[in-house]
């Protein structure tokens, strides 16, 4: 059997200009959950994450807090930390942020790769900048004149910058976009080769520090920093000890492994054309596969602190549980497209899928083994799973992984009611615990195939198994 291929998979890092939304906890648990699902296959993984720390909208934000900009960062910066490694306990290998000297070291050297094979130079520039975006807009770009993401106009500046040579590459992002696979879902693939096709135009890579200091200084230009999307790209390779270990981490999960990044529907412009034609610059191979999930809505709108219809994640934790969280978001939120949650329809997936379904199963079933077998049953081995489940997470449907696993927890039930195992011990013993037996083993798959979804629940169930007792409350009920 051929050695399998290491792994490795990176979420964006979350921009630290507030509190963590719903919307970051859906990317990191699908990308907890793929990290997980690979590691089971028997891949070796290497699953990054951290903080985008540098930019205009940070230091604007520390100004008006009264803040110093690396206080306000360090905040924030333990906010997403204390969310991804401690309340969820994701199976992260790195922390990246930004204001690390390994990065900063590293995004000055991509620069000077890039610069040394002619791609960046000094230009005077006036554009329209959106400052929540951090990034220049063009005219097209705008509806009724205001930035479409953010509903505000762009502010008019007139700078001398330094300016990347996107266009350089217009033929070979043409090229790689036209591989299948590169980009998934697929039409987000032909969305980013259609705006390639369009014509492409350099852009602007640094600030004058005169008037934007919060940044990491331009290689031998003291009066430059780099703009911020330069700067936050280059953390998916100095994660991996890039440039000072090319041999190590770099090697083994960047030029032989197989790379994927994880990204939300309106990042197709950076990470899949920005940033794959600055590795090109630098000489360094392109990322394989970029993942793009839609937006977390709720009540038919989109989330804004203005409406007051944002959910924060600790919250969430806090009224279902950590494990709940993951399942509502892998389940219900559909993993491309756009989805629609409020504290109504996730109260109504606890109680049905979880209290009543999962976890009731897992009670009777142990209630009856505890009680009527001699012990434990012999610890059933798992060679291979079933091939829609296997199918669901190649794909990266999520839902549709739920939905198997969700079957088998109702085919269960089904099975229980049809054979009434309860009743059947008193004028049949041996087939009661025969059909007992079956339904410890069939629920012990069950919790295999949640390791990746829900890796908590997984522990449980096969400890309660292998223990031969019902656990204690698996999912409590809410209060009311």
């Amino acid at each position: 059997m051929s050695e399998k291929k290491a792994k490795y998979i990176t979420t964006t890092l979350p921009y630290v200009n507030d509190e963590p939304h719903i919307g970051h906890a859906l990317e990191f648990i699908q990308t907890d959950a793929l990290a997980r699902y690979w590691r089971l296959m028997g891949h070796e993984v290497f699953f990054n994450t951290g903080t985008d720390e540098h930019g205009q909208k940070i230091a604007e934000k520390a100004k008006e807090k009264g803040q110093d900009v690396k206080e306000y960062v360090d905040y924030f910066a333990a906010r997403f930390q204390k969310l991804i490694t401690e309340t969820f306990g994701l199976s992260v290998d790195a922390f990246i942020r930004t204001t690390d000297e390994k990065h900063i070291k590293a995004a000055q050297h991509i620069w000077q790769l890039c610069a040394n094979n002619g791609d960046i130079y000094k230009k005077k520039y006036k554009g329209l900048y959106c400052v929540g975006c951090e990034a220049f807009k063009q005219e097209k770009d705008l509806v009724d004149g205001k930035c479409p993401d953010h509903q505000k106009e762009p502010v008019e500046i007139e700078e001398e910058n330094y300016f990347f040579a996107l266009s350089k590459y217009q033929d070979y992002l043409e090229e790689y976009l036209s591989k299948p696979g590169v980009v998934e879902p697929e039409w987000r693939r032909q969305e980013a080769l259609n705006f390639v096709k369009g014509g492409l135009e350099d852009f602007s890579i640094s600030r004058e520090k005169s008037r934007m200091s919060w940044g990491i200084p331009v290689p031998d230009d003291e009066g430059q920093v780099m703009y911020v999307w330069f700067d936050a790209l280059t953390n998916y390779i100095s994660t991996l000890d890039w440039p000072d270990d090319q041999n190590g981490n770099f090697k083994k999960f960047w030029e032989e492994g197989e790379t994927m990044q994880m990204a939300g529907k309106d990042q197709i412009r950076f990470q899949s054309i920005m940033w794959q034609a600055m590795l090109k610059s630098a000489g360094l191979p392109a990322t394989q596969k970029v993942f793009y999930h839609g937006f977390i809505n709720s009540g038919g709108q989109k989330m804004s602190k203005s409406l007051g219809n944002t959910i924060s994640p600790f919250d969430v934790i806090d009224r279902y549980g950590k494990e709940a969280t993951r399942y509502i978001l892998l389940r219900h939120v559909h993993p491309v497209d756009d989805s629609d949650i409020t504290w109504e329809k996730m109260d109504e997936w606890y109680i049905a899928n979880l209290v009543n379904g999962l976890g009731n199963l897992t009670a009777r079933i142990m209630k009856m083994a505890e009680t009527h077998l001699d012990g434990p049953i012999e610890k059933p081995i798992v060679n291979q799973f079933d091939q829609e489940y296997l199918d669901a997470l190649d794909s990266f449907n999520f839902q549709a992984a739920c939905d198997h696993v969700w079957k088998k927890v109702g085919e269960l039930d089904e099975k229980i009611t049809e054979t009434e195992p309860f009743k059947l011990v008193k004028t049949d013993k041996d087939a009661a615990v025969q059909i007992i037996k079956e339904l410890v083993h069939d629920l012990y798959l069950v919790g295999r195939m949640l390791y990746p979804l829900m890796p908590e629940t997984n522990r449980i169930i096969k400890d309660a198994i292998l223990e031969n007792k019902k656990p204690d409350n698996l999912f409590a009920r809410l209060p009311e």
